[in-house]
């Protein structure tokens, strides 16, 4: 068990290690295709990767030591680390304010890919929707993220709000699908699709209608992800 006053320097070392100990080449020859080659792997598949980091990770930790600490190993070429910082920061999003969403869209759009921003948006997710409580505006923050010039931050946008269920802002979420429902990009439109998907387990009646209300603004991709169980 690590100590709890670890320096986060030095914790970082021990994530190094273990996860280097952990590396199989064979595996990672498939990862590296499956994200068409853009980086490089250990080869460490999710489960025997968090077990090897587990008694690295538990903390405790404040805000600006997870955040050093995700952006140290974002500094490491192999996708595993990436991994490990979302991991990180998601277990600990409690001790994560709206401070740090500035330094999370910043991880955005460093290795930026669909695994590493949908595991952001999952964070940053949870930093809004805690903070709501008591900013009831907070989500506003969100409405930069949907005009950024970078796509990855307008992706993050569209998915912050996954998993809320009853307590989606409905009225933004169907605002942000059709601000961005003109994009060519795949990961956009794939995104709107998903994030309307899910809010349709919990109000599918809104969504089918918005759906057939803007069958013109949105791309044949979005609608087919979007509908696929309703």
């Amino acid at each position: 068990m690590p100590h709890k006053s670890l320096a986060p320097n030095a914790r970082l070392q021990a994530l190094q290690h273990a996860l280097r100990a952990a590396a199989d080449p064979a595996n990672a020859i498939p990862m590296r295709a499956y994200m068409l080659n853009q980086f490089a792997f250990l080869g460490i598949r999710a489960t025997p990767r968090r077990d090897a980091v587990k008694q690295w990770v538990r903390g405790p930790f404040t805000q600006e030591e997870l955040l050093w600490l995700a952006c140290a190993l974002w500094d490491l070429p192999e996708r595993e680390f990436h991994y490990t910082a979302v991991d990180l920061l998601a277990r600990h999003h409690k001790k994560l304010t709206v401070e740090a969403l500035p330094g999370i869209v910043a991880l955005v759009q460093r290795n930026a890919w669909w695994d590493s921003v949908d595991g952001l948006a999952g964070v940053a997710g949870d930093i809004l929707l805690a903070a709501r409580s008591t900013q009831p505006t907070i989500q506003t923050i969100a409405d930069t993220w949907l005009v950024h010039e970078n796509l990855w931050v307008r992706r993050l946008a569209m998915l912050h709000q996954l998993g809320w269920k009853e307590r989606t802002d409905a009225a933004r979420l169907m605002r942000y699908a059709l601000a961005l429902g003109e994009e060519k990009d795949f990961f956009i439109r794939k995104a709107i699709g998903w994030a309307l998907r899910d809010y349709a387990r919990t109000a599918p009646d809104a969504v089918q209608t918005f759906l057939k209300e803007n069958v013109g603004r949105l791309s044949g991709l979005t609608l087919r992800e979007a509908g696929k169980h309703l």
